[in-house]
């Protein structure tokens, strides 16, 4: 193919997809957007017959493919750590992320409390979540956080709390959280949260603890 407009589309596709993947804060992302910027330099290599071009980036396309696998097939060690609320490690995680979380949780603020649940997520033993939550009741507890820190935000925290039965064994059956509280809705949408049946309740977001619901 010779078309000059088409050869330059496909050059500056692939040079916006390079430039993302570096800006992207998750691996995964990483290189999944980094290995579609390699395979579209290596297809605009072809078009304009640019040999090394292809060369180097079927090479880059095989190593994100490489290490793509290693991160989707690698069996993670998670294990949950409940902490004091006068622990100085949480303070510090709090004001070192606190930018960040407001960001994500603007309505978030730290209160101290008896029937607070405070547990630091442990992935490979790195702290990389935070969840806090309030009891409400024996079997009810209310989200007021859930924040992973850069890196480790594909979920994989979220499904270990939630879908794998962790909060379950501690005895509870269902998570709510306020619907206008500031929380990442889009995020717990995709975790299962959903609005209540009981139209009573239509102020939050709810999802069931029962492993695999």
């Amino acid at each position: 193919m010779s078309d000059p407009a088409l050869h330059l589309f496909v050059g500056y596709l692939g040079s916006a997809l390079v430039v993302t993947s570096l800006a992207m804060r998750s691996i995964v992302r990483l290189r999944i957007v980094g290995l579609a910027g390699a395979l579209t330099f290596t297809v605009y290599g072809v078009l304009i017959t640019a040999w090394p071009v292809v060369l180097t980036n079927a090479v880059i396309l095989l190593i994100h493919s490489h290490f793509l696998r290693e991160i989707l097939i690698a069996k993670e060690y998670f294990r949950v750590l409940e902490v004091r609320q006068e622990s100085q490690y949480l303070k510090y995680f709090l004001e070192s992320h606190r930018d960040e979380i407001q960001s994500i949780w603007s309505g978030f603020s730290f209160q101290p409390s008896p029937r607070l649940l405070t547990l630091f997520v442990l992935r490979d033993l790195v702290p990389a979540g935070l969840f806090i939550a309030e009891i409400e009741d024996e079997e009810t507890i209310r989200l007021q956080l859930d924040f992973a820190i850069p890196g480790y935000r594909d979920f994989k925290i979220g499904n270990y709390l939630y879908e794998r039965g962790t909060l379950f064994e501690r005895g509870f059956r269902r998570v709510i959280v306020e619907a206008g509280s500031g929380a990442d809705e889009k995020y717990l949408r995709r975790l299962g949260f959903r609005r209540p049946v009981n139209p009573g309740r239509r102020d939050v977001l709810e999802r069931s603890l029962e492993p695999g619901s």
